[in-house]
């Protein structure tokens, strides 16, 4: 009877029209999470309180798996301001389909990214002296502002999703609140887009500006490097590609069609020709590198690609496998229209841009300056792992509570219901979906 009870229970906060799992099933997808939560707090526990001797940087390699792993999760959650500009800016409207889910998926990456660094920083009470005593002439600084005040952004769009939750829409209050966000959600965009467009190009810009490490210094436009362009394009590019990868992780995993083909495929489209446009600017950008930037400050190109293991093959994997391959596969309709093809597509996306900031981290700090300077070698500590194993595990944690008690996809009762007219799900199903 207690059992039934709990059911009861859960059963009465899940959007009406849907199906979850049972709450068993529900608690037992949960239990490796937590366990692996708990672990990256205990991971971040030992940096904060014996200190960052427990990671393997140094003063010579200050850039490891943080800032890899930040750099990569801050452009893959490029999808949430990309997709809100597309939706409420330019009126893609089938968009609306997934936009739950892209702030979502925004909210988490920013929110872990920026939990990881105040670990890193390694005196998170401190993280206030970044606001009280700015450094008016670090891009950290204005990177720092917009991701701290786009969090807030994220946070703030974030509060209708929770708001849809079935229980929740039956208090008024709630429900006026909800309604009066809705007409802020196009300002709300707007700042998004601004905000994003400016840290993500900061990001690059930090690396391009570094005259004393040549192989990421870039020349460009006024006081702006190349790479401020390139990283705005490639987050913009890649944004769509991870949504539309974790919208399909989530329909395997729930078993559950969740979005109509027509979004996927305007998704590939929109991240198949961005991803074009990265790549040929990206060509253009190492050619000139190459032949006129590097010999420029006294050093061939090619010695850089002579310590291992960084040898050319991560420039050709960068540009042309993870790069060229997926554009060319997303543009063209016959290929993305296949889930065959358009799965792999976004998955080497996706990689593209995290190789990208391995080699702008990793391998910028990696590579000798001087004649006499050697070459560095860097493995992440456990302890680095671990914490960011516990940031997967938020992540998943926030979206699958997010799922299972809001109405994260709005087309999915709709193409529920068309299911069930085909009569493509056996009746022992529906009559247990009737009880």
């Amino acid at each position: 009877m207690v059992r039934l009870t709990g059911k009861l229970a859960d059963g009465q906060f899940i959007t009406r029209g849907v199906s979850r799992c049972s709450t068993e099933r529900f608690l037992l997808w949960l239990a490796p999470w937590v366990a692996l939560l708990v672990f990256g707090v205990y991971c971040a526990g030992l940096c904060l309180v014996k200190g960052l001797n427990q990671t393997n940087m140094d003063n010579r390699f200050v850039f490891g798996l943080w800032i890899f792993v930040d750099l990569t999760i801050i452009a893959l959650g490029a999808g949430a301001f990309f997709t809100g500009f597309l939706l409420y800016i330019l009126k893609f409207k089938e968009l609306s389909a997934v936009i739950n889910s892209a702030v979502i998926i925004g909210l988490v990456c920013y929110s872990g990214a920026m939990a990881a660094l105040m670990v890193d920083v390694g005196q998170p009470l401190r993280c206030w002296f970044t606001f009280w005593y700015p450094n008016v002439h670090s891009m950290l600084t204005e990177v720092t502002f917009c991701i701290s005040c786009y969090l807030a952004v994220l946070a703030i769009e974030y509060l209708p999703v929770v708001l849809k939750n079935r229980r929740l829409k039956e208090i008024p209050s709630f429900l006026v609140f909800e309604f009066e966000l809705h007409k802020l959600i196009y300002v709300l965009a707007g700042v998004g887009t601004f905000l994003s467009f400016f840290h993500q190009g900061s990001l690059g810009g930090l690396f391009g500006v570094l005259r004393g490490r040549p192989f990421a210094f870039r020349e460009g436009l006024m006081v702006w490097p190349s790479t401020f362009f390139l990283f705005i394009l490639s987050a913009a590019a890649v944004g769509p590609s991870f949504l539309i990868l974790t919208t399909w992780l989530v329909e395997k995993i729930t078993h559950k069609r969740l979005v109509k083909d027509q979004v996927f495929q305007l998704l590939a489209r929109i991240s198949g020709i961005l991803l074009c446009v990265y790549v040929l600017a990206k060509a253009v950008d190492t050619l000139v590198w190459l032949n006129r930037t590097s010999p420029g400050l006294g050093f061939e190109a090619a010695q850089y690609y002579d310590w291992k293991p960084f040898g050319t093959w991560i420039l050709f994997a960068e540009i042309v496998l993870f790069g060229l391959l997926p554009a060319l596969i997303l543009i063209t309709p016959g290929l993305r229209a296949r889930r065959g093809w358009l799965i792999p597509a976004t998955a080497l996306a996706c990689c593209g841009v995290a190789l990208n900031r391995f080699v702008q981290t990793v391998q910028t700090q990696a590579l000798p300056t001087l004649s006499f300077d050697r070459f560095l070698s860097y493995s992440p500590s456990w302890q680095e792992v671990g914490t960011f194993a516990g940031v997967l595990a938020y992540g998943v944690l926030v979206y699958s509570f997010s799922f299972r008690y809001s109405q994260v996809f709005p087309e999915e009762r709709e193409l529920k219901a068309a299911r069930v007219m085909r009569l493509e799900i056996p009746e022992e199903e529906l009559v247990e979906a009737g009880r």
